[in-house]
This record gives C-alpha cells, sequence and structure tokens, in this order.
C-alpha cells in the first residue's frame, strides 16, 4: 500500500508537494470506509481536481517519473552521456531551480505482507546523476525506522549496513553516479532491493490526457485475449457491468503480417426478440467502450497484486456513473480484497456530488501567480463536514480556473 508520496522541484512544483493516503483512526468510522494498517487507516481511492494546466497531470508524471527510475537506471551509466534519458525537469519559472536537486520519496508497504513492514524510500538527482538515496524500514511494533543504506551528503557517504556483507563490495564497486542502489541491487538478487523494486515494478500508470498513449490503449488487446476463451468470457463480464446487451466475442484470423497473424475483432450483441446476435467490429466500437476495455487489464492486474493504479484524467470519455462504478470496485472491500489503490487526476465534479467520496480523499492543485503548484487537500480545511460540486465550482477550494470574457482580434 502507498501510505505517502513527497516530491520537490519537479516541473511546476518547486516546493514539497505532500500526498498522504492515510489517516489517524476514528472510533466513528465505519470499519470498511477505509484500509486499516497499524494504528492508522488508508484511503483506497484518492481523487485530484484542479484547473487546466494547474499541475494534476504532473503529479501523475512525477510518480511515473520515479517509478521509471526505479526500474531502469541500472542501465544508465557514465560511460556515455544519457543525460536526456534520466535527468529531471526542474521547475522553471526561476532562475535557482534549474541548479538544484529535484527529489522524490515513498512510504508504503508490500502488497499481502502480513509483517507490515512500512518502508521509507527515497532519492534526490540532478542532471548529473544521483545526491542522495535512502532506504529505511520498521515493522508494525517499532516507532522509529532503521537504516538499510545511505548515500550522498556533504562528504559522499556510502553506508550499506543494513544489507548482506556479501553483497556490499558489488554495489560499492559497481555502482555509477547516475544508478540507484535499489535499482542496482535488484539486479545483483539482493532481496530487499528486489522487493522495492518490485513494488515500483507491479503499479500501473494510464495517462488518458495523453492523445497518443489513448490512441495506443484503445487500440490494446487483454494478455492472452486471443488464446484464452476464460479471458475472452471474463472480458465479457466486466463490460456487460455497463452495456448488459454485450453476449461475446468473435475472433477471426484474417491474414498475417510480417509473420505475425492478425486478426478481426467483433463484439456480439445481443438482439431484441431474436436468438439472433449483432456483430460490430471492435473498430466500429465507440470511444467509451474502447476505453474500458483498455483499463479492463489494468484493474484486474491492480485488484489482483493489491497494487497502485494512476490514471490521469479517469474522466475522459467515460460517463460519470460509469466513474463512480470503478471508484466503488475500490472502496467496496468484497472486491477489493487486496487492498488495491486508485489514484486518478479528473474534472469529473459529480463524483463530489454522489457521497462515494469522502473529504479525506479528495485533494487539489492550484498554480499561484508565480507558476508554483500548490497540493493540498479538503480535509485540511476544518470547518468543512459536508460538501458537494457547488462548494468546489464557487471557488470555496480553490483550485479552479480563474476565467475573463474570450475575445479574438478581426482578422482585417
Amino acid at each position: 500500500m502507498l501510505l505517502q508520496f513527497s516530491f520537490k522541484n519537479f516541473r511546476s512544483f518547486k516546493d514539497e508537494a505532500i500526498l498522504n493516503l492515510t489517516v489517524k483512526k476514528n472510533k466513528g468510522d465505519a470499519a470498511d470506509d477505509f484500509f486499516s494498517f497499524g494504528d492508522e487507516s488508508v484511503l483506497p481511492v484518492t481523487a485530484v481536481y484542479g484547473a487546466n494546466a494547474s499541475g494534476k497531470s504532473n503529479l501523475y508524471q512525477a510518480f511515473a517519473y520515479m517509478s521509471n527510475y526505479v526500474i531502469f537506471s541500472f542501465s544508465y551509466g557514465d560511460e556515455k552521456d544519457n543525460s536526456e534519458t534520466y535527468a529531471p525537469t526542474p521547475f522553471v519559472f526561476d532562475s535557482e531551480s534549474a541548479k538544484e536537486d529535484s527529489s522524490f520519496e515513498v512510504i508504503f508497504s508490500i502488497p499481502k505482507d502480513e509483517t507490515e513492514i512500512v518502508y521509507n524510500y527515497g532519492f534526490c538527482l540532478n542532471k548529473t546523476g544521483i545526491t542522495e538515496e535512502w532506504l529505511n524500514k520498521k515493522d508494525k511494533e517499532s516507532e522509529d525506522y532503521s537504516l538499510v543504506f545511505y548515500r550522498g551528503g556533504d562528504q559522499n557517504e556510502l553506508d550499506l549496513s543494513g544489507i548482506p556483507e556479501n553483497s556490499q563490495q558489488n554495489i560499492k564497486v559497481a555502482l555509477e553516479e547516475q544508478v540507484l542502489i535499489v535499482s542496482l541491487g535488484a539486479k545483483l538478487k539482493i532481496n530487499e532491493c528486489k522487493e522495492i523494486r518490485n513494488w515500483f515494478l507491479v503499479n500501473r500508470f494510464t495517462d488518458f490526457s495523453s492523445p497518443v498513449t489513448d490512441m495506443l490503449l484503445t487500440r490494446s488487446l487483454p494478455d492472452n485475449f486471443i488464446e484464452s476463451r476464460e479471458e475472452q468470457k471474463s472480458v465479457v463480464n466486466f463490460l456487460a457491468s455497463f452495456d448488459r446487451h454485450i453476449e461475446d466475442f468473435k475472433i477471426e484470423e484474417v491474414a498475417e503480417y510480417n509473420g505475425s497473424k492478425a486478426y478481426k475483432i467483433c463484439i456480439l450483441y445481443k438482439i431484441n426478440n431474436s436468438n439472433d446476435m449483432a456483430e460490430i467490429p471492435l473498430s466500429a466500437e465507440s470511444a467509451g467502450t474502447l476505453k474500458m476495455l483498455s483499463l479492463y487489464h489494468e484493474l484486474k492486474d491492480v485488484l489482483e497484486k493489491g497494487s497502485v493504479l494512476f490514471i490521469d484524467e479517469l474522466n475522459a470519455r467515460l460517463h460519470p456513473l460509469l466513474v463512480r462504478n470503478i471508484l466503488i470496485t475500490f472502496i467496496n472491500p468484497k472486491t477489493n480484497i487486496n487492498h488495491a489503490q486508485l489514484v486518478f487526476t479528473a474534472h469529473d465534479t459529480w463524483q463530489l456530488d454522489n457521497h462515494v467520496l469522502k473529504k479525506e480523499e479528495v485533494w487539489f492543485v492550484e498554480k499561484d501567480k508565480d507558476g508554483k503548484s500548490q497540493l493540498y487537500s479538503l480535509f485540511d480545511f476544518s470547518d468543512v463536514d459536508d460538501f458537494d460540486q457547488d462548494d468546489y465550482l464557487l471557488g470555496k477550494f480553490g483550485a479552479i480556473p480563474e476565467l475573463s470574457r474570450m475575445e479574438f482580434n478581426k482578422c482585417v
């Protein structure tokens, strides 16, 4: 479970932003409102609202950047210039930020780990490489973290005391300025490093705000879809949750292209007052149906693994009731038995009206006059007990666009 994510000096965020997904347990809380973890509750769903260009997508991009660096940095090195590959994008609207480090930190636990060990992992870097990296952990009985490793600081320290002695020398020999210890350690089969790397590896990202990504997603199929009737039936059940007329798929092999088989795929729909089926090719399906088909694998995967799904612009081309159904899937302990989490950005303010999201689960991003994005929670408004979309749209919580009359120059 993701307990907290923080970052600094990345894109439109100059100052530290902290997304805290934990709240202290209250005696009045229903047992199934949130996930129970020690003396805290953890949010199954986190919604992030804000104006266009406020920086909502940069929150998504910050976690995606951190994840990619952890997963791939073992391949970065100083033998050739990889600066374009790994360098972060710092805040650009002042002269100092470009010279300063960007930082990323997570607090989390491994899915299905009954010992409930909490890890605190993070790193700082600039265009030349890693300047600081740390990993600490504690069990559910402890208040303080114990050190696994630390690198960086003014003395360029390297403390590997929490890593097995027989692996420490291998890290010292192979570690390069651009490479993370976690990434290298996972490659060297050090168990604790693999645990951390794998946590990032199973989290998933879907960017519906990107036209290119959106196009690719709506043209993708679930794993083993062509070969497995069981998988096809599972997809039918999923799609039928919002369109009861969907009955099955029809798949025909039509040709081979460059040695790869090609298929024509149709969705079969029930015809009223008949036993016949209507066939509609996937290429002719609605954008919403294709988007839900692309979400099938993401949702199934994170719900089975208990990982985290980040979606940018969840509401794009999806009906608000469909979005609500997705949220309920994560909130309901009967459908989310492995404590998967959903973090999403949206402009769909109706979700603030339907009493699915609780106060703790609503976050905002607002950009100030200096171009700096700020992240804050609805929970910070201590005087707000009940809320709806009108409260947000009227500006009570900020994070809305400042509008003026649209004017256009006349062509002469």
